[in-house]
């Protein structure tokens, strides 16, 4: 196994928890849900650059969603070993997050999916409102490229949301490969759905949704539940596809709750 193509920075000591972002960004998407380690320490936190994102380079062969699984896959085996460990993913990060619990099985002892994909292209089912607050005159004052893709992942299009978008998005979206993920685009789902031939998996998990998520929706996702026994579901009101980055307190907290629930089954 090779895990060259995988670039990752660790913060903390303690259980692996891998940190999986989603399509055309990279790891720096997942920081603001930092602070809750400073009061739960006792995790190392592997925060992953997919190939073809971020500081990683593309993989040699065609970009997919099979084989970006396959190389997170191989990253873990090599970098966790046999420790017990969970894993957090967002968006894509929460489909290559499913197949990871669903290749360790009983190792990991637990995820988190954050809006994660479920159903992509006319097979999702999606908001009929997306935003619930726009700022007109700063909407004008943007890159044509900028404005789309913060019209897109945001549902508070005010000048906080600019900044966080700003700090937090745009720059994994400058600097992703661009050849890489018009090869993923194509094939952006994983043949099955990792669930398929697992066993239903009895640790705590989290999934966190979004009423105005213009890009996964919210519902289908609900129909994770069943192959996670100990699932907490939320569906928040009042951001769109980022919601650890527009409403970040409210996550954290789902969050610390999350791990306090890791910690009494350990």
């Amino acid at each position: 196994m090779t895990t060259h193509h995988i670039w990752h920075t660790t913060r903390g000591d303690g259980t692996p928890l891998v940190m999986i972002h989603g399509y055309t960004i990279d790891h720096r998407l997942l920081l603001p849900l930092e602070p809750v380690f400073a009061q739960r320490p006792g995790w190392r936190r592997h925060y992953l650059d997919l190939p073809g994102h971020g500081s990683s380079p593309r993989l040699p062969g065609t970009t997919s969603a099979a084989t970006l699984a396959e190389a997170v896959i191989n990253w873990v085996a090599d970098t966790v070993g046999d420790e017990p460990f969970a894993v957090l993913g967002q968006s894509f990060g929460g489909q290559i997050a499913r197949a990871v619990t669903a290749r360790f099985g009983e190792q990991v002892l637990g995820s988190a999916l954050l809006a994660p994909v479920v159903r992509w292209g006319d097979e999702r089912t999606l908001p009929d409102v997306a935003t619930v607050e726009r700022d007109e005159a700063l909407l004008a004052e943007l890159p044509a490229e900028d404005r789309e893709l913060f019209s897109l992942v945001m549902a508070r299009l005010t000048r906080p949301n600019r900044d966080l978008f700003t700090r937090h998005i745009l720059p994994g979206w400058q600097a992703h490969d661009r050849e890489a993920a018009t090869e993923l685009e194509t094939d952006f789902l994983l043949p099955e759905w990792p669930e398929r031939h697992a066993p239903a998996h009895r640790g705590a998990h989290l999934l966190v949704t979004t009423r105005q998520d213009a890009l996964v929706g919210w519902e289908d996702q609900l129909q994770l539940l069943g192959h996670y026994p100990r699932m907490t579901a939320a569906i928040l009101d009042g951001a769109g596809h980022n919601p650890q980055v527009e409403i970040a307190e409210r996550v954290r907290e789902l969050i610390a709750h999350w791990l306090d629930a890791l910690r009494q089954q350990s």
